[in-house]
């Protein structure tokens, strides 16, 4: 016979399942019978059955007594086994018939065991309707698995296999009723159960009406259905925190739905099993199918928008290519034609990486992976667990650090999960790594392998290395929290949370995804079909989700475990976030990951030497070394400098070199003033205007001293002075073109590009 297919938690709480295909409810048959409902049913049905073999030839006897005297079949001595039988064979009761269910009986208790005879005649009884076997009908009548019925609720179901018809509530109730207390007196009678239960049973109403069946999971079901799980399948959920994440989303979605944000995702993992604990993965708020809810968004492929910078910090740090707090240009910025513009389309000019990280500031996103290599990064998310990232890098391009290739929930929650799993096995195994620590979320309890502790592989390296992990989990802790959690860590009970947000292009997909030391929680939050909205950004339209789910979750309070043995002391420039050199005027001792003991010194801490007012530089061919005051000077270049002294007042401008000093040094040692836009060997688009003739170009220079005036040429040809503000509107024809800008000391910077 066909199942339905049922979808349970790790305790066998029944989540979401789907009718048989011969349109009954049967689910498929449990290891074994309940206590009560199996003294119910022997009470009821077959008083001996543990006494004969298939046959009870005394009831038989009695059977054919009563039927002769009564001229009428009173009684047709049906053992349970013989009632097993019928229920397979499905044929017309008739004499013959019940001569073969008796040979087929005996041969079934040859071959099986009693209760494996019990367990398959609950599973297959009639139970009134389309509901068939006891775990169906526990779960139709009363909500609940058949372990945990009552007295009372035991002996309503023990009676319905005889009399299916009687569960009409409207019209059979107090039939149904007085059957039902008629076997709790011969429980009682039998010493089964005494006076005092005998009489609280039956005091227990009928319910009013069947229970609708659970549906916690749809799409959970689904995707049981498409797998090569049949039947009851047990999953690695837990029932109450399923339910309350989907209050929590209900909830939110609820809200969102003003702004025509219609669907959302929650996915919750166990990190040291990698389990899956609550598979939300759609709102079921609106029962619309326009409104796509039947769509399972934890799998399906969505734009990553900025969810996979925290893996390009990592993968730069574990490579040595960055160091924690290294200065990361953050100024308007050409990238062959690309243009990456920060979400508040404000810059920096510098910012130290892991702040770029915390505040998800796309230009230097951008830049770190144009200087890490996207040939290189590609790779490396796949051994994280992303197996939709499967183009080449020329494909991607840059764009894939801002939402440039899709992702689905599943495989982030579990690369998320696999990072602080595998920061948690390098500390606990003797600073090695264990290659088991990286593997996708367990769903199916069955297949589940509770990793804790387990040794596979270990290893002195992994591609991604402990403090590497380390670093980015702690910039993450370190993100600004939505409005609402705002001052939360302020309160003792608050937990620690290493999450990132993510927005993708034209607002369609907003993400959170957040771990503590024990969880993972995965938020996506917007319209199934791709539509896009205004409110679909991560940290309006996911993260208010994500941190009443976290609220949901038990508080370890413990912190992520430090990886000392990949973590070596170094003294690092506070200013630029390198290696201190001799340079430096503020320096600290700071722990840095092993690999990066070998980064390269502050480039941007000089030896300047000023004369005796300070106001200007000098060198010591126009001025007298006894004259001359050597000072440590912080310098960025100018156009990560105009930037920067905007969002730093502490900034200060290095000094020009004094005029006389020119001649003698042939110009300025550092540069005063550098083009921001275009960048060299740019790809230049221009627009028409309305009228078809194409519109000029804005070129935008950053001088260190404002008051300068600048000399402008296009191919050889003077085009222009500035002053004060050093922009400039030219027209260049396509093809390439050489631009190149003049100071009146003789600086000059050039830039080659190309209009298409």
């Amino acid at each position: 016979m066909p199942y339905s297919t049922v979808v349970t938690d790790s305790s066998g709480k029944i989540l979401s399942a789907h009718i048989a295909s011969d349109g009954q409810w049967r689910f498929p048959p449990a290891d074994s019978v309940p206590y009560k409902f199996e003294k119910c049913i022997i009470t009821f049905e077959d008083s001996r059955f543990y006494h004969h073999f298939g046959v009870d030839f005394l009831a038989l006897a009695r059977a054919a007594f009563s039927d002769i005297t009564s001229g009428r079949i009173v009684s047709g001595a049906s053992t349970l086994t013989m009632q097993t039988v019928r229920l397979w064979r499905r044929e017309d009761r008739t004499f013959t018939e019940k001569f073969l269910e008796m040979i087929l009986a005996m041969r079934l208790e040859l071959r099986l065991s009693k209760q494996e005879i019990l367990s398959l005649y609950a599973a297959h009884a009639p139970f009134g309707g389309n509901t068939v076997g006891l775990e169906t009908a526990a779960a139709r009548y009363f909500g609940r698995s058949a372990s945990n019925l009552s007295w009372a609720e035991a002996a309503m179901l023990a009676v319905l296999p005889n009399s299916p018809a009687l569960i009409n509530m409207s019209k059979n109730r107090h039939l149904l009723l007085e059957k039902r207390n008629r076997l709790l007196d011969r429980l009682y009678n039998k010493g089964v159960i005494d006076a005092e239960t005998c009489a609280l049973a039956k005091e227990e109403p009928l319910e009013d009406s069947p229970q609708p069946y659970a549906n916690l999971a749809p799409q959970l079901l689904d995707r049981v259905k498409n797998s090569a799980q049949k039947g009851a399948v047990r999953t690695t959920l837990d029932f109450n925190l399923q339910k309350r994440t989907d209050d929590v989303l209900n909830r939110h979605i609820t809200k969102l739905h003003e702004s025509g944000i219609c669907n959302g995702a929650v996915l919750i993992l166990d990190i040291a099993s990698g389990d899956v604990l609550a598979y939300v993965a759609n709102s079921q708020e609106f029962d619309d199918e326009d409104n796509g809810n039947y769509v399972d968004c934890i799998t399906a492929p969505r734009s990553t928008g900025s969810i996979l910078k925290p893996f390009l910090y990592a993968a730069m740090l574990t490579d040595g290519q960055i160091l924690p707090n290294t200065l990361v240009a953050d100024i308007p910025t050409q990238i062959s034609g690309y243009m990456p513009q920060n979400y508040r389309h404000t810059y920096d000019g510098a910012v130290p990486a892991d702040r770029a990280l915390a505040r998800s500031l796309n230009v230097p996103a951008v830049k770190m992976l144009q200087t890490y290599g996207g040939e290189k990064f590609i790779p490396f998310l796949r051994k994280v667990g992303l197996t939709t990232v499967n183009k080449s890098a020329d494909y991607y391009g840059l764009s894939l650090i801002l939402g440039g290739c899709e992702a689905t929930l599943w495989d982030l929650c579990g690369a998320y999960a696999s990072m602080v799993r595998s920061l948690d096995g390098y500390v606990n195994h003797q600073s090695l790594y264990n290659s088991a620590d990286w593997h996708a979320p367990n769903l199916y309890y069955n297949n589940s392998v509770k990793r804790t502790g387990a040794i596979e592989d270990l290893h002195n390296e992994s591609f991604m290395s402990a403090s590497a992990i380390y670093f980015t989990l702690n910039a993450l802790t370190k993100v600004e929290k939505p409005d609402e959690e705002l001052g939360s860590d302020f309160f003792e009970s608050s937990q620690t949370v290493a999450w990132k947000t993510g927005t993708s292009f034209g607002f369609r997909d907003a993400w959170a995804i957040g771990a503590t030391t024990d969880y993972v929680v995965g938020v996506w939050a917007g319209n199934a079909d791709g539509e896009g909205r205004p409110g679909i950004v991560g940290i309006q339209a996911a993260a208010p989700i994500l941190f009443d789910v976290v609220k949901l979750l038990p508080k370890s309070g413990r912190q992520f475990p430090t990886p000392y043995e990949d973590l070596t002391t170094a003294n690092i420039c506070v200013k630029s976030g390198c290696i201190a050199g001799e340079n430096c005027e503020t320096v600290e001792e700071r722990l840095i990951p092993t690999v990066g003991a070998d980064y390269k010194t502050c480039p941007y801490c000089h030896l300047e030497h000023l004369d005796a007012s300070g106001k200007y530089r000098v060198t010591t061919d126009c001025e007298n070394s006894a004259n001359i005051i050597h000072k440590k000077w912080f310098v960025l270049p100018p156009a990560m400098e105009y930037y920067y002294r905007i969002k730093n007042s502490d900034y200060k401008i290095l000094p020009p070199m004094r005029s006389d000093c020119l001649q003698h040094a042939g110009g300025d040692n550092h540069t005063p003033f550098q083009i921001v836009y275009p960048e060299n060997y740019a790809k230049v688009f221009i627009p028409k205007g309305l009228d078809g003739t194409p519109e000029k170009m804005v070129v935008e220079v950053s001088c260190r001293n404002s008051g300068e005036t600048l000399y402008w040429h296009l191919d050889g040809s003077f085009i222009g002075e500035t002053s004060e503000i050093h922009k400039l509107a030219i027209f260049a024809d396509k093809g390439q073109h050489t631009l190149t800008i003049v100071d009146r000391h003789g600086n000059t910077v050039q830039r080659v590009f190309e209009v298409q």
